[in-house]
């Protein structure tokens, strides 16, 4: 319950910080939502800023798509939406 309702860049700044505190650089974010409903593609490039904003990177190297599951499983049946990313990390070199 205490995390109900809290914007979910408060997760994606703690696990920015997370790599930073580890030494390591965000340098792309790969995005993939899989629903049905809504129709995002309006919304990419205000999500791909926030995401950016967020995270400290420039805006062009994160990527936002979205599928659907054919009407299959839950997102099929509108009961969730799955988002899914990769992101590649740079790590300083030990001397």
């Amino acid at each position: 319950m205490q995390w109900r309702g809290m914007a979910s860049t408060v997760f994606l700044k703690h696990a920015g910080d997370l790599v930073a505190k580890r030494g390591g650089r965000i340098v792309n974010l790969d995005v993939t939502i899989v629903c049905e409903a809504p129709r995002i593609a309006k919304h990419v490039p205000a999500m791909c800023t926030v995401i950016a904003e967020t995270l400290g990177i420039k805006p062009d190297r994160v990527a936002v798509k979205a599928t659907t599951s054919e009407r299959l499983g839950f997102t099929g049946r509108e009961e969730g939406i799955v988002a899914m990313a990769s992101a590649s990390v740079e790590v300083p070199r030990d001397e």
